[in-house]
């Protein structure tokens, strides 16, 4: 696991030597989930909840670049009422992803408002709470935002993304189809 792990930073880290640009943040904000894809099975649906995300960006053309993440997403597991004699029952779920996505910048590096798009593979691990079982969904993702430059190597972003997988525990709850999880976010990044 350890060589792994080591191999996986060595192979990222190759782009840096060709990078322009490097970019480090965090961000904060909505997870949400259309009511359409929020049923996984036997009368239970996902609910919204916040998200965290942490990106590590290499701008090496003057348009485009690659980013590289991680995001937590605190969601809930909600039981129908029909399952519960009427009361609605809850629970938490913790969603781990990694990602990856290809930047594509409207303006050239240097410009202080930066919008982009972006689109991407991901996985994500569903952890229910008080349980160590999880489940790893593999998936895509796509969106966009923009980027703006206050001072010399501090600026702030805005995200909105769309990560796309199939639904967890089929296996237990029977759920079949596409979950499409959408993520609103802002957050402040360091950039040199």
């Amino acid at each position: 696991m350890k060589l792994r792990l080591a191999l996986a930073l060595l192979i990222a880290s190759v782009p840096a030597a060709f990078c322009q640009g490097f970019e480090a943040s965090v961000s904060g904000g909505e997870s949400y989930i259309p009511s359409k894809s929020s049923d996984i099975g036997s009368g239970y649906e996902l609910k919204d909840g916040f998200r965290l995300a942490l990106r590590m960006t290499l701008n090496w053309k003057r348009f485009l670049g690659h980013e590289f993440g991680y995001g937590y997403t605190h969601t809930s597991l909600e039981a129908t009422s029909a399952l519960t004699g009427g009361a609605a029952s809850n629970s938490g779920l913790a969603a781990h992803q990694g990602f990856y996505d290809f930047l594509a910048y409207a303006l050239p590096e240097g410009s202080h408002v930066r919008p982009f798009a972006c689109g991407g593979v991901q996985f994500t691990s569903f952890t229910p709470a008080g349980s160590y079982q999880r489940e790893t969904k593999y998936g895509v993702n796509f969106g966009g935002g923009f980027k703006v430059k206050v001072k010399e190597n501090w600026g702030f972003r805005a995200d909105i993304r769309q990560y796309n997988m199939s639904k967890p525990f089929n296996n237990v709850l029977g759920s079949t189809g596409r979950l499409q999880l959408y993520e609103f976010s802002v957050g402040i990044s360091f950039m040199m």
